[in-house]
C-alpha cells in the first residue's frame, strides 16, 4: 500500500493529542485519538501506536497476534495511569489496518473510523463505538440528528481506561485500487461522508489527504483533524 499521512492540531485545540504511526514495510497502519487532561490524551494515543508496532513486529497478520497487540496496548496505558496520577482517567481510541497478501485485518476501539472506497462507492467500516453510535444503530437518531447531538463524543469503549478492552477484529478481501482512509473524528464530525467520498473520487491519493485535512479546518477544525489514506496499487 502507499500510505499518506497528515495531522494538524486543528483551530480550537492547543495540543494535538491524535497519533500516527506507520511501518509499511509490515503493512501496519496505525491510527489513535488520545483522551485526558494535562497532555494524557497524547500520552495515551502515542503508547497505543507505539505498543502494537512493537508487539507486532515479527508477528505475521492474524486475528490472533492483533487481539493480543491490542490487549498488550490496552494494558501498557491501564498501567502507566496507575503509576502517574496526573495521567488517571486517560485512555484512546485505536484504529489499525494490517496489510496480508490477500486480506487487510481491520482491528478497532473508540469512534476514530476506517472507511473503504472502492468504485466511486464510500463505505464506513469500522463501527463507532458510542453513545451516539449505539442510538443510530438502535434507530432512535436519524444521521443528521447524530453530527449535532451534544454525547457525539462521549465514547462507550476506549484503551487504556479499564483492565481489559473488547476491540472489533475482521478480516477483508484486498482489491487492487481501493483506498482505505483511517481518520480521527476531528475529521468525520465535521466532514459528511459525501465530501469525502467527492475528494476521494476527484484527487489523487496524496492530495486527498491535505483537502480532506482543509475541509475539516474550513467547516471550523473544532478537534485535532487526522488522515490516514492507503491505496492499494493496482
Amino acid at each position: 500500500m502507499k500510505a499518506y499521512a497528515l495531522t494538524h492540531v486543528g483551530l480550537v485545540r492547543e495540543q494535538n493529542e491524535d497519533t500516527i504511526r506507520f511501518d509499511a514495510e509490515k503493512g501496519l497502519y496505525i491510527l489513535a485519538d488520545g483522551m485526558g487532561g494535562h497532555q494524557a490524551g497524547e500520552v495515551a494515543s502515542a503508547l497505543a501506536a507505539d505498543t502494537l508496532l512493537r508487539e507486532l513486529e515479527n508477528a505475521a497478520p492474524s486475528y490472533r497476534a492483533l487481539r493480543a497487540a491490542i490487549s498488550a496496548a490496552n494494558t501498557a496505558i491501564y498501567q502507566q495511569q496507575q503509576l502517574h496520577e496526573d495521567q488517571a482517567g486517560m485512555g484512546t481510541t485505536l484504529t489499525v489496518l494490517w496489510e496480508a497478501r490477500e486480506h487487510v485485518f481491520l482491528g478497532h476501539v473508540g469512534d476514530s473510523r476506517a472507511y473503504l472506497y472502492l468504485n466511486g462507492q464510500l463505505r464506513q467500516i469500522s463501527e463507532d463505538h458510542s453513545m451516539v453510535g449505539e442510538m443510530l444503530r438502535a434507530g432512535a437518531l436519524t444521521e443528521e440528528q447524530a453530527r449535532s447531538h451534544p454525547y457525539r463524543n462521549v465514547i462507550t469503549r476506549a484503551v487504556g481506561t479499564e483492565d481489559s478492552v473488547r476491540a472489533d477484529v475482521m478480516k477483508i478481501l484486498k482489491t487492487p485500487g481501493e483506498k482505505w482512509l483511517l481518520c480521527s473524528d476531528g475529521l468525520s464530525d465535521m466532514v459528511e461522508d459525501q465530501e469525502i467520498a467527492a475528494v476521494l473520487s476527484q484527487y489523487p491519493a496524496q492530495e486527498a489527504a491535505q483537502r480532506l485535512i482543509d475541509l475539516a479546518l474550513a467547516h471550523g477544525g473544532r478537534d485535532n483533524v487526522s488522515v490516514l489514506l492507503l491505496e492499494v496499487e493496482a
